[in-house]
């Protein structure tokens, strides 16, 4: 965080960012270093601390925002937060399809979504219901969760049919393909919330 980059944009970033550098700098070990090299699970677990504190005050915040403007709590899940938890993901499938992996592009995508299911939803509902309130229950208020599900297969089974269609290769037909599928799934999703086709949630 000691390197001030050139330019005034780059200056401008850095300066913006410094603060949030200099807590990371301090509080995160550079295993990359040789005399940090042997703690790397110290690493690993202050970043898993630092991001499910990030998380938080990102699930806070547009809570706050889709309450004080309107929205729904679905309609947030679908669209401000899935879009930015599913950056880092974006970014890493970036990266790893510039160097020619994209076998591994694919299924880091497919891999985060399973593990946010089977292990992003079950341990907050295990410390609800079994430590902070144990016998409580956690109640899922959108009716619509069912359908929503039903057409997350069926997204699923087009993007692996396009991929096989588009003979298992990433390319810019692939990825406008991807971009439709979502952009439909998104749209079903907020229709059924706002009871487009039925009255899923009713007031």
């Amino acid at each position: 965080p000691w390197d001030v980059p050139d330019g005034v944009r780059d200056k401008v970033l850095w300066l913006v960012t410094l603060p949030l550098c200099l807590v990371m700098f301090f509080t995160i070990l550079d295993c990359r270093r040789e005399r940090f090299a042997k703690l790397y699970p110290i690493t690993f677990a202050s970043s898993i601390i630092w991001i499910a504190i990030f998380t938080y005050l990102m699930v806070w915040w547009a809570t706050v925002i889709g309450e004080t403007i309107g929205i729904p709590d679905p309609v947030m899940g679908l669209t401000i937060l899935a879009a930015g938890t599913s950056i880092p993901d974006a970014i890493s499938s970036v990266i790893v399809a510039r160097q020619g992996y994209g076998d591994m592009a694919v299924s880091s995508s497919i891999g985060s979504n399973v593990f946010d299911i089977l292990v992003g939803l079950p341990i907050p509902w295990l410390i609800k219901t079994a430590i902070v309130s144990p016998g409580d229950t956690v109640e899922i208020e959108s009716d619509g969760l069912l359908v929503s599900s039903i057409t997350l297969f069926v997204m699923v089974f087009l993007v692996i049919l396009s991929i096989h269609l588009n003979g298992w290769v990433l390319d810019h037909k692939l990825g406008t393909i991807m971009l439709v599928l979502y952009c439909i799934f998104v749209a079903e999703s907020l229709m059924l919330e706002y009871n487009v086709f039925y009255e899923f949630n009713p007031c």
